[in-house]
């Protein structure tokens, strides 16, 4: 799916889309010890169809899960493939919210496996595990009270609503691995945790993107409409659980000089403009671009702010004034406009101003001087 449509759903608030088993499998390998007695809240995950729900229910024993937690916000705009659940009025269940509560999970069916029959047979036999929730909204008092109860928290979040989720679990101390958009990194509320390094990139999606389910035709036209599948770029898991990746060192291997890492007119650092690129032999500020969070060790590197506007972190050495703006825009576009040079590094070329993509400003720690 191409990114503006993902743009033009979360104006529309068309939230519902699933993320595929084999990517949370690819991504939670990496996590297993941390479940161990633990209690894990997918709060945005509707039992018809999230593969949250059936990767913790079909993983339950191996965990060692105390128990698991799944509500979703005014039932689902689809039915599951997989797994059905039985109501007394099928259309009526699709409207309400509903929340799961597993504390044991047993090979009913007696095949010597747990298996997606097994949970069915849970849901549908044990009343206790499913009741209805008044929204499910992850907002609601009643959802809250479950996210106090949680240890750790899984799921899909709304993107519409990225940033108010994860003030949410900041708030409450929760531990968490959530999915977000990359561009969420440079949000105000967003960046300043990361800085403090108290949330971090998890191990990522293959090739960097993901495919969703999504069940809205409008979106869902661009990717594969027979199946509905769509492909988003610039997907990130969020966490802050610690895992081993953030403690592999960056192999560098380029040489800084003058003339390949050029200084920004507005900031006393050096353009990095790839990640591989980052010199060993600098010790002063460098620019870097935000894919760079995917290999951050904050043993090696510290972060020091951004490109931004509105100088957050104190490290703008030059604030253009509107005059100063326009020039640069008619300079690099031969016609009236408005080139806002304070929302970014910038680059002399030659007399010409111009700004280049959203940079992270870091400083490697241990710089290997020759």
């Amino acid at each position: 799916m191409a990114n503006k449509n993902l743009n033009a759903a979360k104006v529309a608030k068309k939230d519902e889309f699933y993320t595929q088993l084999s990517d949370i499998e690819r991504e939670l390998q990496h996590y297993g010890h941390h479940f161990r007695g633990k209690v894990v809240l997918c709060n945005c995950d509707d039992p018809y169809e999230s593969n949250f729900f059936k990767y913790f229910a079909l993983r339950f024993n191996q965990l060692g899960l105390k128990k698991l937690i799944c509500t979703c916000y005014n039932g689902s705009p689809v039915q599951g493939k997989e797994l059905t659940l039985h109501f007394d009025d099928e259309e009526e269940s699709l409207k309400k919210a509903y929340k799961v509560e597993i504390t044991e999970v047993k090979d009913e069916n007696g095949d010597g496996a747990v298996d997606l029959s097994d949970v069915q047979d849970l849901l549908q036999n044990d009343k206790n595990v499913m009741s209805t929730l008044k929204t499910g909204d992850f907002r609601s008092d009643e959802c809250i009270e479950l996210l106090k109860e949680a240890d750790i928290v899984v799921t899909n979040p709304p993107f519409s609503l990225f940033r108010e989720y994860i003030g949410q679990l900041m708030r409450y101390e929760k531990k968490f691995i959530i999915v977000g958009h990359q561009n969420a990194i440079t949000y105000k509320e967003i960046f300043p945790l990361i800085k403090e390094n108290k949330i971090w990139l998890g191990y990522g999606f293959k090739g960097a993107a993901a495919h969703f389910y999504s069940p809205y035709e409008d979106i869902a036209k661009s990717g594969n409409h027979k199946t509905n599948m769509i492909r988003v770029s610039g997907i990130n898991w969020f966490t802050n659980l610690e895992i081993q990746k953030r403690n592999e060192n960056l192999d560098l291997v380029c040489h800084y000089s003058d003339d390949e890492y050029p200084k920004y007119e507005n900031y006393d650092a050096i353009e990095v403009s790839k990640t591989v690129d980052i010199p060993f032999d600098f010790d002063g500020i460098m620019g870097v671009p935000i894919t760079f969070l995917d290999k951050y060790c904050p043993t090696q590197f510290e972060i020091l702010g951004m490109c931004e506007n509105l100088n957050l972190y104190g490290l703008k050495t030059k604030i253009y004034t509107p005059e100063e703006c326009r020039s640069a825009y008619f300079e690099k576009f031969g016609k009236k406009g408005v080139y806002d040079l304070n929302a970014s590094g910038v680059l002399l070329k030659g007399a010409r101003r111009e700004k280049v993509y959203q940079r992270i400003l870091i400083r490697n720690k241990h710089p290997q001087i020759l």
